[in-house]
């Protein structure tokens, strides 16, 4: 085989699955082998808050087997991911030492917003069109067991994304409680309870917003769209066409589910509520087509390792992404959009200048650039208190494509902005915190006015000096005092002095 072997292992709600995949940087991405067992560590999670000793056994025993194979491949790289029932688990660090020991697989458990970002990197490598898709109003909607992630794209830019608790498990659970009622019963139940948790994203994002293209994903779709229309999965279907579908999916018993998509009697029953979400979400959005990719998370794995590693490059902005979603939650928060533009060049422009001296990489500049957008979104709950506010309103949100542990970065770098810096209470990151908040501070003060009168300011290091140097004609007394204030935390952070120059032309 050409290129590098890569396995992935998805540790899921439901099921366990490990993907071979042979990347290469001319022949892109391709799945070699694929292997699932299921093993629902959801209804332990979901019912009792831990995962028995039963499924700890069952689960090692199944992952040694998906370790042999890949090595089997003689895979160059394996990574193994574990989402919302392993997040949700209460004894999920004795589960993942006990994974170590038996397997030798180091299993790292990430969050919603990084999971739901990796399969949107799997859609977008799987067709050409995607940011030709998203030009016009798409909805991409990812119905996992354990919740669902709705996000919204205009005009080539992410407008939202939100998780909902619409996870099938959770309304199969509902669906098990009121057995007893008629079939059509039930499915008017269903729908209403769905239509219920949609109904405060439709007031607060779609509102006015057209909605042409529905993308969808998960597991349980994977299986519905080959039965949909002749085309199978991957193919474009008409809202018409599910609606038909839908009808004909509901009328079926468990037994006739078994037959008809050669599942499990326990996969059978998840069926019907993951179609359900798919046509609230139709209702919803009023799209006119839906379009089944076939991607999953073992997918997205793959396209992050390619990626990382430059064999696969994406026409796509991802990176983009995650600001145009921290931006739209500025907005929200009613933040002085021309003030975040002026502090994003200033922050932008010392971290650049200082790349030699504070030994952070890309990551950690998209990590400021998003504190910086939301840096104020705090005084719209309170102007006194809006630090702690902005803390409270990043950690409650999620912010697609970031680990919580960054998230948790980004809310301390905006709380401290205005606040004393407590070292002792930053925990292991205190320093990359610090790194960040002294370049924070020292960008906000050259726009204390909030009248951008630093427009044309150049920034650069030279002789253990940081030096802004500005033509500006106008009284910038208020960004100097400001300045001023905040040089001793920057030299304490970086040993280098921030000095700000006013050159006066000639008249």
């Amino acid at each position: 085989m050409a290129g590098r072997i890569f396995a992935a292992i998805d540790i899921g709600s439901f099921e366990l699955e490990l993907g071979i995949y042979e990347i290469g940087a001319g022949s892109g991405i391709r799945r070699v082998d694929h292997v699932r067992y299921a093993l629902p560590l959801g209804s332990d999670t979901y019912r009792t808050g831990v995962i028995s000793y039963k499924r700890v056994e069952e689960m090692c025993a199944v992952l040694a087997d998906f370790v042999r194979i890949a090595d089997g491949y003689r895979a160059d790289e394996r990574r193994a991911y574990a989402t919302s029932a392993m997040r949700e688990a209460r004894n999920n660090r004795i589960v993942l030492d006990q994974i170590r020991v038996r397997t030798g697989l180091k299993v790292k458990i990430i969050s919603n917003s990084e999971q739901r970002f990796l399969t949107y990197k799997a859609i977008a490598g799987k067709d050409a069109g995607f940011n030709r898709m998203i030009q016009k109003g798409t909805a991409t909607v990812d119905v996992g067991f354990g919740g669902m992630q709705i996000s919204l794209f205009d005009k080539d830019s992410l407008v939202t994304t939100q998780n909902l608790p619409l996870g099938v498990m959770r309304l199969r659970s509902f669906l098990n409680r009121i057995q007893n009622e008629s079939r059509e019963t039930r499915t008017e139940l269903l729908a209403e309870m769905v239509d219920n948790e949609l109904f405060t994203f439709r007031k607060m994002y779609l509102k006015d917003r057209e909605i042409k293209n529905l993308i969808a994903t998960g597991s349980a779709v994977l299986h519905l769209a080959g039965h949909i229309t002749e085309g199978g999965q991957g193919e474009w279907i008409s809202a018409a066409e599910y609606r038909e579908f839908y009808k004909k999916l509901t009328a079926m018993n468990r037994g006739q589910k078994e037959d008809v998509f050669g599942v499990s009697p326990e996969y059978a029953a998840l069926l019907t509520p993951s179609a359900a979400i798919y046509e609230q979400v139709l209702e919803l959005t009023g799209a006119e087509t839906m379009w089944v990719p076939g991607v999953c998370l073992l997918d997205g794995m793959a396209a992050e390792y390619g990626e990382e590693t430059r064999l696969v490059k994406f026409k796509h902005d991802f990176s983009g992404d995650i600001i145009a979603s921290a931006r739209v939650m500025a907005k929200r928060y009613k933040s002085h959009v021309p003030h975040i533009q002026a502090l994003e060049r200033y922050a932008l422009g010392i971290f650049d200048a200082m790349k030699k001296y504070h030994g952070m990489g890309r990551r950690e500049r998209l990590l400021l650039q998003i504190a910086v957008n939301l840096h104020s979104c705090g005084k719209f709950i309170s102007v006194r208190d809006a630090s702690d506010c902005s803390y409270n309103i990043i950690m409650s949100t999620e912010i697609i494509g970031l680990s919580h542990r960054e998230r948790e970065v980004v809310a301390n770098v905006v709380r401290y902005n205005r606040k004393e810096f407590p070292y002792e209470e930053t925990g292991e990151d205190s320093m990359l915190i610090a790194k960040l908040v002294a370049i924070l501070r020292l960008a906000n003060s050259m726009d204390r006015s909030h009248k951008q009168k630093l427009a044309d300011a150049k920034i650069a290091v030279k002789d253990g000096v940081l030096t802004v140097s500005t033509s500006c004609e106008e009284d910038i007394t208020l960004e100097k005092i400001a300045f001023e204030q905040k040089q001793d935390f920057f030299e304490e952070i970086y040993g280098i002095r921030p000095v700000l120059k006013q050159k006066r032309r000639m008249k």
